[in-house]
């Protein structure tokens, strides 16, 4: 007889495909191939910084439910270093410049909706988000430091000063992940609302790349 397959294996493994569609769409594939400019960057990491907002102050209000909190540490916190990236990146007026696309509008309502009352909708978007940032962000950070002679400023938000061993990290997270005390169904939901994380982070590759067009047409 096989071992049941952990939780946290099933969520990798049932959310595969979406990640790999996240990462291959067309704007971010742009980006990586070097073919996207510094303003398709700069156009990404103010999208970032509404999407860190709500997902950090959701974090605040989860602070002491007994399941949510486990998954939250300081450690990970990106908004001081998105807000000091888009300072280096736009000036110290980017909060005039700033706009939340439309996918990011519905991205950030959802977290507001669930992240704030619902342990593991806020757990599924906090898992997508930040275990994303330490593995292939730390790729797409040293990639971008390259394609535009950044050194740490315009890249801080991919740098996890405070975590020293981020395979370590995400072991440890995976843990807390099958230690969580859902069932089969909750799981299910929490695997549904990770699919509903990527499905929104598609489609704001699709609205940046719509919003590019619409600038040089």
């Amino acid at each position: 007889m096989t071992d049941p397959i952990s939780f946290s294996t099933a969520l990798r493994d049932r959310s595969s495909k979406a990640h790999s569609s996240s990462e291959h769409a067309g704007f971010m594939a742009d980006l990586m191939k070097g073919e996207g400019t510094r303003e398709d960057y700069v156009a990404l990491v103010v999208q970032h910084w509404f999407i860190y907002e709500a997902l950090e102050r959701t974090a605040d209000q989860m602070r002491n439910d007994p399941v949510a909190a486990v998954f939250i540490t300081d450690n990970l916190t990106r908004l001081p270093a998105l807000e000091a990236d888009l300072e280096f990146l736009i000036g110290p007026d980017w909060r005039d410049e700033v706009t939340a696309l439309p996918t990011t509008q519905r991205y950030v309502h959802r977290i507001n909706e669930v992240g704030a009352t619902w342990a593991g909708g806020f757990v599924a978007h906090h898992y997508t988000r930040y275990l994303g940032d330490l593995s292939g962000g730390q790729f797409i950070g040293r990639l971008m430091a390259r394609r535009f002679g950044f050194e740490t400023n315009g890249i801080g938000f991919y740098l996890f000063d405070d975590i020293a061993d981020p395979k370590a990290f995400k072991d440890v997270y995976r843990e807390q992940l099958d230690a969580a005390p859902w069932d089969a169904a909750e799981q299910e939901r929490v695997i549904d609302e990770v699919l509903l994380a990527y499905r929104f982070n598609t489609e704001l590759f699709d609205d940046l790349a719509d919003a590019k067009a619409s600038q040089v047409a």
